[in-house]
């Protein structure tokens, strides 16, 4: 098999020192829901966690992280984030603002540092998936020091 190659998600983590595992997937490029990623790890889709990019009226840009089975909440995103409201990021914008395309979006080594919420069922799990920051690419990881190591809140609160 050949080797993994080592994103810039991953190599922050081996510098601080957080265990995680590197785990490839196929990729459908005209599928990229959360459910096809957990198909193809042969893992629950409830420890399979998206990485959602939005923007509040009030805050701006922030990050929601959530079971890749759930539909994202804009009211409670908005509530959780100190805005009134808020909405999806649009596609265009993704890359210039956080340096991930849809489908490889990780919640780690986004180009600046965004207020980032994990949905709380992460904690019920003893390891969790976000994207390791491309397509075809997961990171295997303990939802502590993941929330930890990128500063988040979790929710609901």
């Amino acid at each position: 098999m050949a080797q993994i190659q080592k994103t810039n998600a991953a190599r922050l983590l081996d510098a601080a020192g957080i265990p995680y595992s590197l785990v490839p997937y196929q990729v459908d490029e005209s599928d990229l829901a959360a459910s096809h990623v957990a198909e193809q790890l042969g893992e629950n889709i409830e420890q399979v966690f998206k990485t959602l990019v939005l923007r509040g009226d009030k805050t701006g840009i922030f990050v929601v992280v959530m079971p890749g089975d759930m539909e994202v909440d804009l009211k409670v995103a908005a509530r959780i984030s100190g805005n009134k409201n808020c909405e999806m990021l649009h596609m265009k914008e993704l890359l210039p603002a956080t340096g991930y395309i849809r489908g490889g979006c990780s919640p780690i080594g986004m180009k600046k540092p965004f207020p980032t919420y994990f949905y709380e069922s992460c904690l019920l799990y003893d390891y969790i998936f976000v994207s390791a920051g491309i397509r075809g690419l997961q990171i295997k990881i303990a939802p502590q020091p993941l929330i930890d190591f990128v500063g988040a809140g979790i929710y609901p609160l």
